[in-house]
């Protein structure tokens, strides 16, 4: 079974990008290829029980069983020794990835705290997109009175685009709320 985003994006985005940048080939149009989510737990380095309630909160979001992350090497100003937990994240793929693109632009995006619009400029040269959430509680599926602390998670965004404006162009396709 196709996500909502998915039929979209073969029905409606696909030809209209075909037609924007001339593509002859349908396969040379840029698409999604993976979604991360990555949630980083500074207090860990105090109490490792805090990466799995952000590994918790995590699989809760993405409906997918994070992978914790471990430091690569020590820094002795941060109390960091190399392995000790620091975070978790979770690469999303396919159908399970246009869910989620799905859910954050429809239903979190919109819950954010006076929110104006994803900025335009956050492209990385070569068509990948990057945002940062302030909370986790945006999402629906976390219960705010369950919630031990408010943490923050990074989602990028990768596409098999050649160039910012094309990444760009695919995103506006999926209402992705630029700022203008």
């Amino acid at each position: 079974m196709k996500a909502r985003l998915q039929e979209h994006f073969e029905g409606v985005i696909l030809p209209n990008l075909m037609e924007e940048f001339g593509y002859k080939n349908r396969h040379e149009v840029p698409k999604i290829e993976k979604v991360v989510v990555n949630m980083g737990v500074g207090e860990a380095v105090q109490d490792s029980k805090k990466v799995q309630a952000a590994a918790g909160d995590l699989a809760l979001i993405t409906g997918q069983k994070p992978i914790v992350t471990k430091a690569r090497r020590s820094i002795s100003n941060f109390k960091v020794r190399e392995g000790m937990p620091l975070g978790c994240k979770v690469t999303l793929r396919r159908t399970r990835m246009y869910e989620f693109l799905d859910r954050l632009i429809t239903v979190a995006l919109p819950r954010v705290r006076d929110f104006r619009g994803v900025s335009p400029k956050a492209f990385d040269g070569r068509g990948n997109f990057s945002m940062g959430l302030k909370e986790q509680i945006v999402f629906p599926e976390i219960e705010y009175d369950k919630v031990d602390e408010i943490r923050g998670m990074d989602v990028v965004i990768v596409t098999s685009a050649k160039t910012d404006d094309e990444a760009r162009a695919l995103l506006r396709g999926f209402d992705m709320p630029f700022r203008n």
